[in-house]
Formats: C-alpha cells, sequence, structure tokens
C-alpha cells in the first residue's frame, strides 16, 4: 500500500534544530560524493539524460539484504545517554493527497559498475539538506571503504519520474567504527545534497530548490526506549526464501510491527535491533515512531541494513536495524549543519 509520511506546512517545530557544538572528530567519518559543481552537473546529466534511461534501469542494491539468520530476543536495549530529539519539519508547499514525499530511492553506481538503488528519507536538518540510509547504501562496503558512485536522492520516485527534483549528493558522513572496522551497529549514512535539479531542456539543468523546503523532513530520534511498535516505509523487493514474491520495488510500501532486541547470525553487530515486517530486501528503509497519519509526520528511529527469517519457515519476518544511540545522533547532528549549495544558476 501506498503511504504518506511527508510533514505538513502546519507542522511547527517543537524546538530548534539541534546545531549546539560539533559531534567529537573522532565519531564522524566522511566521505565525499560531488563536492565539486561540475561534477554534480556530471552526476545530474548522467541520471537524468535519454528521459531518466540510467534511472529506469537501476536494480535493487543486494548488498547484506538478508542475514544469515536471527534470534529474537526478550531483553530490552540500554541506552548509553539521555533521550535525544530533533523534531520533523513540513514542507513549504506541501503536496496535495496522501503522496509519499520525504522517502524516496537513492541511486548509485555499485562495485559492479553497475547503477542500483536503496530506500532514502529526507530527515530535518539546518539547510534543508540531508538524506538518511544504510550505511552500506553510501560507503562501498565491497571495496576499500570509499564511497559508492554517482550519488543521487530523488524523493516520491517512480518510473523514471522525478516530481521533486533530483539531489545530488555532497557528502557522505557515517560512525567512524562504521567506515574504519565495518561495525553493522554503525550502519547508517546520512548525505548531504545540492539543491535538487530537473531538465528543463535537453542539457539544461534547472534548479528546483532544497530538499526540506520542497518535500519536509523527518524528526530523528535516539536513546529512546523500543517503542511498542514502528512503521517501515520502504522499496521491498525480490522473493522470500521460499521462492514467493510479493514485492517488486516499484512503489514505497508500509508495514507496522512490534520492536525488539534481535540477534543477527553473519552479520558483524553486538546490539542491533529488529521489527515485526514482511517485507523481502528493503536496504534503507525507514522506521518511523511517533506517525501521525493526518499530518503525515514523525521521528525516524532506525533504517533497515538486513532481513531475516527467524521462525525458519522460508518467509522474511523480521527487518534488522542498528539501534539508534548517543554515536547516531552525533553523528546526525555533524551532518545536519554542513551547507550546500546549487549547482546551477538557472531559477526554476
Amino acid at each position: 500500500m501506498r503511504a504518506m509520511i511527508a510533514s505538513a506546512a502546519a507542522l511547527s517545530l517543537l524546538t530548534p534544530v539541534v546545531v549546539a557544538g560539533p559531534a567529537r572528530a573522532a565519531t564522524v567519518a566522511t566521505v565525499p560524493l560531488a563536492t565539486v559543481v561540475d561534477k554534480a552537473r556530471e552526476v545530474a546529466g548522467f541520471w537524468l539524460a535519454d528521459d531518466a534511461a540510467n534511472l529506469r534501469a537501476a536494480t535493487p542494491y543486494t548488498v547484506l539484504a538478508a542475514a544469515m539468520g536471527a534470534e529474537r530476543l526478550s531483553t530490552g536495549v540500554v541506552p548509553d545517554g539521555p533521550a535525544v530529539s530533533t523534531p520533523p519539519v513540513g514542507a513549504e508547499n506541501p503536496p496535495p493527497g496522501d503522496e509519499v514525499v520525504t522517502s524516496g530511492k537513492v541511486f548509485f553506481i555499485g562495485g559492479d559498475g553497475l547503477p542500483h538503488w536503496c530506500t532514502g528519507t529526507s530527515v530535518q536538518s539546518a539547510y534543508r539538506n540531508l538524506v538518511a540510509t544504510a550505511g552500506h547504501c553510501v560507503f562501498d562496503i565491497e571495496a576499500p571503504m570509499g564511497a559508492l558512485g554517482k550519488w543521487v536522492f530523488v524523493p516520491a520516485y517512480s518510473g523514471g519520474a522525478t516530481p521533486y527534483g533530483l539531489y545530488v549528493g555532497k557528502q557522505g558522513i557515517t560512525h567512524y567504527d562504521f567506515e574504519d572496522l565495518h561495525d553493522f551497529d554503525r550502519d547508517y549514512a546520512f548525505a548531504t545534497v545540492h539543491s535538487g535539479v530537473v531538465l528543463s531542456a535537453p542539457d539544461t539543468l534547472t534548479t528546483v530548490g532544497r530538499l526540506g523546503d520542497n518535500v519536509g523532513g523527518l524528526g530523528i530520534a535516539a536513546n529512546q526506549p523500543l517503542p511498542p511498535a514502528a512503521d517501515v516505509f520502504g522499496h521491498p523487493s525480490g522473493p522470500h526464501p521460499d521462492g514467493s514474491g510479493p514485492y517488486t520495488g516499484q512503489i514505497l510500501e508500509r508495514s507496522t510491527g512490534p520492536t525488539f532486541a534481535v540477534k543477527p547470525s553473519g552479520l558483524r553487530a553486538d546490539r542491533p535491533v529488529g521489527v515485526d515486517s514482511p517485507f523481502t530486501a528493503s536496504l534503507g528503509a525507514a522506521w518511523v515512531t511517533g506517525y501521525d497519519a493526518e499530518t503525515r509526520a514523525g521521528y525516524l528511529t532506525g533504517l533497515t541494513i538486513s532481513v531475516a527469517d527467524t521462525d525458519a519457515d522460508g518467509r522474511y519476518d523480521t527487518g534488522i536495524s542498528p539501534y539508534f544511540d548517543t554515536g547516531l545522533f552525533q553523528v546526525y547532528r555533524d551532518a545536519a549543519n554542513r551547507w550546500t549549495g546549487s549547482i546551477t544558476y538557472v531559477s526554476g
């Protein structure tokens, strides 16, 4: 089913965006995506040319998309500091209807040299320019750690259409332990993006403005008790272990289920969390708590990094995410204060 989580314009900030002080330098690792304007324009052209042929040709990213197995635990997860959060923010001109616009797809070139995608989500930031997804949907874990190529975000993507523009990534930000140690308790990343563009004519990019102004952004909550339930918004794709294939990855899907501590096998992580979800591979899917159906807003509290079949019945039943703790919030706080700008001076 399609669902909406974009914030309404009437939704005001409960507190200012967290900008007080940088994260500890040792916590944050960064990687350049397209930091120079000419490079960013080249990336945009690659994806938008020929009626967005490369967007249409992209396939789901399947690296570590499913864990070897997982055990649901009855124990909880202990926060490592006080509960912290930043509230959601609405779009300046919220779109009509109930279309999901904060969620979309991140596209990139994988280590195989082919175009792939994961789910990504717009989140609140000082410059309205931040996307959250799984860490290994930004950082290439199949090679000496670096960036996946030609990284972009398209909110509300469907069938080659870019209804709110295409946003070229400028910089990827993650936890040092993920970048250096491949610690999947830190398998999350934020990417700053340049202002969005569309092709107004062949070889002519037109600016459509900042991501958060156009689609809004979810809030972020960390060091929270595990909620009774979370809504998962993502693009599941591929079959279950039994061969059944209910999802195509073509539309944004929503599932709702309880959360719990989980112990996955074949994944280097000490305290990940799980959510009851029937989704097949759905890397980067957003876990949202405090979801309000009227305002279509909520708080990001998890990101799918893998799925698992915990009862061995041949069907995936669990999404797996890092627990959002102090380290994540430090990385987010750093990313949320990084400025980006336009890659073209042609106004829309």
